[in-house]
């Protein structure tokens, strides 16, 4: 018995152990460099993670599946472009569209959470219906939603927004910035699709098997479509939050996000073998991430070195997931 509980002890250490390394990592920061741990700087790295805990929430989706998404950083340049295209002021010298008054907010983000979708069922209509590998298909789309961004923007960078597009960054609520509450929002609404509806039950049965769920009646192809779709709108929505953050956007903007956010999901407990991972998994990843480069800022670690931390981060997150799909077996 004793034995068993040593056993139990030492996965949970190796299972847990880059969240753990954060986690004393943090804590020496927060000793060793001033500011660290001020509510300031923690709402800084908390708004810095809204719109990354979107991207991750709605890939999080994909991986359960045992997908991915590799379109997703070019969605959220996309969602970037469009919304600096549809939201400049009528003043600004560089204007996109010279004779057109700046959309109102919400209805520009409904227009390109829905232009976002549309990419993202075609997307899921070809893993569905034609049975392309998830990688290929994204990574297809990824190629084609770039050349769009690229034609509609003539890769020119974007500017001059109107206050209330910039003010979703700057303005807050009981002290917390509105794209922080935007993060809760989405998380909230992802946690009860996952765990409280259908199309939850049947995206962790396709992860699992999806042959059985098949043969138990899940609408698999329905499904998949659905899931890249709705997670292609929250690319649209976390491309307009960052556009919002940054005050501009060029179609760089989210360049690689994708793959910290499949990272992210992995780290916290989302496998990438399929059918297992929950909303609170997605937001530990993120925030792993966000500490981990928060506290090499704080270090004085060279920037371009905090890239090589990252991939380290990558590898033994990956190669622990299939440590554990490999014991399961």
């Amino acid at each position: 018995m004793e034995k068993t509980k040593q056993q139990k002890a030492k996965d949970f250490l190796i299972n847990n152990g880059v969240i753990i390394v954060m986690f004393v990592l943090v804590i020496y920061t927060g000793i060793t460099a001033d500011n660290f741990l001020t509510s300031s700087n923690l709402l800084n790295i908390l708004m810095n993670m809204s719109a990354r805990l979107v991207i991750a929430l709605g890939i999080a989706g994909c991986v359960i599946t045992a997908g991915c998404d590799l379109s997703a950083g070019r969605m959220i340049g996309f969602a970037g472009c469009v919304a600096g295209t549809l939201l400049q002021r009528m003043d600004y010298s560089g204007k996109f569209f010279p004779d057109m008054q700046p959309m109102n907010v919400f209805l520009a983000l409904i227009i390109i959470m829905a232009i976002c979708a549309v990419f993202g069922s075609i997307t899921g209509f070809f893993i569905a219906y034609l049975n392309v590998p998830p990688f290929i298909a994204t990574l297809a789309m990824m190629e084609i939603v770039y050349g769009i961004s690229m034609i509609y923007t003539g890769a020119t960078p974007l500017g001059g927004y109107v206050s209330s597009y910039t003010g979703l960054a700057t303005g807050s609520f009981l002290g917390i910035s509105y794209l922080i509450w935007i993060a809760i929002i989405v998380a909230a609404i992802t946690w009860f699709i996952f765990n409280m509806t259908r199309h939850g039950k049947y995206m962790y049965a396709i992860g699992g098997n999806p042959q059985a769920a098949e043969v138990a009646g899940v609408p698999v192809k329905l499904t998949l479509v659905l899931i890249y779709m709705k997670a292609a709108a929250m690319y649209g929505l976390a491309g307009f939050m960052l556009g919002a953050k940054a005050g501009g956007a060029s179609v760089q903007l989210g360049y690689g996000y994708e793959m910290e956010a499949i990272a992210a999901c992995t780290i916290g407990g989302v496998s990438v073998t399929g059918g297992r991972g929950k909303v609170s998994s997605a937001v530990i990843g993120v925030a792993v991430f966000e500490l981990l480069k928060a506290s090499l800022q704080y270090l004085g670690v060279d920037a371009n070195a905090q890239y090589i931390a990252i991939g380290i981060v990558i590898f033994i997150a990956i190669s622990l997931d299939i440590r554990k799909y490999v014991a399961k077996k």
